[in-house]
């Protein structure tokens, strides 16, 4: 019944998913460079389309040498709001000499 009404979940779509993140994480100040978004010349974020879902990563820490990427994959909507809303959070946490 619940179909009948049009309540069924909307299909994921990655590429517009890939656009809107890219929209916001440029709103907090990110800039892309060949694939990754950066924050003052320090890689921050990743995010590509990978088959019907979204390949996204985040460093731990910002660093100059060799990031150290936490990996994940986005499937819905959902997961790409909580994607960016953490990464928010790393980025408040930050402070410039963490880069």
């Amino acid at each position: 019944m619940s179909e009948d009404l049009g309540l069924a979940a909307p299909v994921f779509q990655p590429g517009e998913a890939l656009q809107r993140i890219k929209r916001e994480l440029r709103e907090l100040g990110l800039t892309e460079r060949q694939r990754h978004f950066e924050r003052r010349g320090v890689a921050i974020a990743r995010v590509v389309v990978e088959g019907e879902a979204l390949d996204a990563a985040l460093v731990k820490r910002p660093s100059r040498n060799s990031p150290e990427w936490q990996r994940r994959q986005l499937k819905s909507s959902a997961d790409a709001r909580d994607f960016v809303a953490d990464l928010k959070k790393k980025l408040a946490g930050w402070s410039d000499r963490d880069e």
